[in-house]
């Protein structure tokens, strides 16, 4: 059995690892760059080495570093966690070849499923039925467009290299293809090193179906049932669960032995999941589920594998890479009840989703009601160089409805403030009518995207319980300074309350009801949790009500980042929505848009540029003023 492991990743699944790996008594190694030298993994693991700079570029995704960081340990083995060097075969060879234990499939394996286009027809060679479209080796924009237009739109431009929902574009029409593929091949170059793509038939009611596999030195090969992940944003997964309602047995048993077949077909050792998109506009049925590809590696989603057959995943990897047989047959495993994940993302639903940074002042969750895997504790920095998950959370119930309301307490439980999240939102969505019905395919989310990510007003009982929560303090001596409390008769009570711009005298003797939250202190003021909202109360006049003019056409950078492409000139005439540039950053592009009609009167930077939060990056000007400027002139 193996002594030591070194985690070549970071965030919570390098803490994931680390607690299995300690629990088998397994010394653990961390790694980490300038941005991590104070995170959770490194405090949690017995040592730990520095591989470099904050980009993961110049550090996680550098083989080399890791490699020497194993040795100079003393470790044994390296595991690489999800994303950056996972499923990257020249590194997993260089990891053998440096006389080290690689927890994951054999090099070759993740050749053959690697690329997209090879593992398609490599599966139509084993009668795995896949989806159709374009795999060739013609790669010009006329080719591309041309499969695109025979295939039929809309059709889904995919990386062959790609993985984790980066390198993806959904195209609607013909006339869109051009763009969207050149900013598919953009991030899949940045994220990959290959811009080379393929075109799928995009499925108009798509359900996404996953199986999880595992193999063994030995030549055994089973799996641990269906995962149902459809519930995305931007073909990134945000709730996942296992299994999939409205599965029922037949199909079940073909989607899952037509995975055993696919890992059989390229040998397969370890973890692995295979991906399948299904047409369920008439149900789930085995002749309308085709592979899509295969993850050579442990998936974000694993704890609801976990959490319904019993099965430690990182445990069974770290025998399998052991050289033990896998711990059980196909006829010992079963499904036990259902569970369901959520991902916590930093980030703000009601702007685009756009991934926020910064210190968590409040991080909490109450952990005998739900699993929580995070890399992050209280107090934490979450930084703009990575993934913007900073937590998952699991729930298992031994029906579906029972594990949905486990999960909305769960999420009702977690308080993080300020940096903004997507709690509200995940709350919205396990709530939907459609979502407790599992009438779910991958639109969900922009279908109901308005509903769920809108931001609710302070109710009236939410005012009262700070009214309360005030006035209390009030009681316990709280200073003169705060006294917005005040007795007007000797039956009444009134508090005056300040929330974004917005003053209230709240009588708290008039009988109405408070309501049913969580309540914080901030310095002088209170912050109430509820239904995964913050507000945020003063006995003052609220600071944080003097916000900047949305009208002044300035475009700025909403974090750290670099300028991936430019896309207009000086002096353009632009209309609303238009984009302007491009800022990669979190591992994401996001596109900044005129936020009106106008000319463009101001660029700073260019394509390639490494550009810092709140920097002005252009600036468009309404047609009526600037056809008063110079430019006019």
């Amino acid at each position: 059995m193996l002594k030591s492991l070194l985690i070549a990743n970071r965030g919570e699944i390098a803490c994931r690892v680390i607690r299995t790996a300690r629990r088998m008594g397994i010394r653990t190694v961390a790694v980490y760059s300038d941005a991590d030298a104070e995170a959770l993994h490194v405090r949690q693991a017995d040592e730990v080495v520095h591989i470099g700079p904050s980009p993961a570029r110049e550090s996680y995704l550098v083989g080399e570093k890791i490699i020497a960081a194993a040795k100079a340990s003393g470790a044994e083995a390296i595991h690489p966690g999800y994303g950056f060097l996972s499923e990257n075969a020249d590194f997993a060879q260089a990891v053998i070849d440096a006389g080290l234990v690689w927890v994951g499939p054999k090099p070759a394996s993740i050749r053959a499923m690697g690329l997209k286009d090879a593992a398609k027809k490599l599966m139509q060679e084993a009668g795995v039925p896949v989806t159709p479209g374009y795999l060739g080796e013609d790669q010009s924009p006329d080719r591309l467009q041309a499969e695109a237009e025979t295939v039929g739109f809309p059709v889904l431009i995919k990386a062959v290299a790609g993985g984790g929902g980066k390198g993806m574009r959904r195209v609607e029409s013909a006339p869109e293809f051009a763009d969207m593929l050149a900013s598919c091949k953009r991030e899949a170059a940045s994220s990959f090193g290959d811009d080379r793509v393929l075109i799928e038939k995009y499925i108009l009611s798509p359900r996404h179906i996953e199986v999880q596999v595992f193999g063994d030195r030995h030549g055994n090969v089973v799996h641990l049932f269906e995962r149902y992940c459809s519930l995305q944003r931007r073909h990134q997964k945000v709730i996942e669960e296992a299994p999939a309602p409205g599965m029922d047995a037949t199909t079940r048993e073909a989607v899952c032995g037509a995975a055993v077949r696919a890992a059989k077909a390229v040998d397969y050792e370890g973890a692995g999941t295979i991906e399948f998109i299904a047409d369920a506009s008439d149900g789930l049925k085995a002749d309308r589920i085709w592979f899509m590809e295969m993850n050579t590696r442990l998936q974000v989603e694993h704890p609801v594998t976990e959490a319904i057959t019993g099965v430690d995943l990182v445990a069974w990897q770290l025998l399998v890479a052991s050289g033990h047989p896998l711990p059980q047959a196909q006829d010992e495993l079963a499904i036990n009840g259902h569970a369901i994940e959520a991902r916590i993302y930093a980030e703000d639903p009601a702007k685009g989703f756009l991934p926020s940074a910064g210190k968590l002042q409040i991080f909490r969750f109450d952990e005998d009601s739900a699993r929580l895997d995070s890399g992050f504790a209280e107090g934490d920095l979450v930084t703009p160089f990575y993934d913007p998950m900073i937590a998952k959370l699991i729930v298992h119930g031994e029906s579906r409805p029972r594990a949905i309301g486990k999960m909305i307490g769960a999420l009702e439980d977690a308080l993080i403030h300020p940096v903004r999240n997507n709690v509200a939102f995940l709350i919205n969505a396990v709530g939907h009518p459609d979502f407790v019905t599992a009438e779910i395919d991958t639109g969900f989310i922009a279908r109901f995207e308005e509903r769920l990510t809108e931001r609710r007003a302070p109710h009236p009982n939410i005012w009262r319980t700070a009214a309360r929560a005030f006035a209390d303090r009030f009681r316990r001596g709280v200073p003169a300074d705060l006294a917005g409390f005040r007795v007007n008769a000797p039956r009444s009570r009134r508090v005056v309350l300040h929330h974004h711009g917005e003053a209230r005298t709240i009588d708290l003797d008039n009988g109405e009801p408070f309501a049913l939250a969580k309540i914080e202190r901030t310095g002088d003021d209170l912050l109430i949790f509820s239904f995964g909202e913050v507000y945020r109360f003063a006995l003052n006049a609220d600071a944080t009500a003097a916000g900047q003019g949305a009208g002044d056409g300035a475009l700025t950078a909403p974090m750290p980042g670099k300028v991936s492409a430019v896309d207009v000139a000086l002096g353009a005439a632009v209309t609303k929505g238009q984009r302007i540039l491009t800022l990669e950053a979190m591992k994401m592009e996001h596109a900044l848009v005129a936020p009106f009609d106008g000319t463009v009167t101001e660029i700073n930077v260019e394509s390639g540029v490494q550009v810092r939060g709140d920097a002005i990056l252009a600036r468009i000007t309404p047609h009526a003023v600037a056809t008063e400027g110079p430019l006019a002139r």
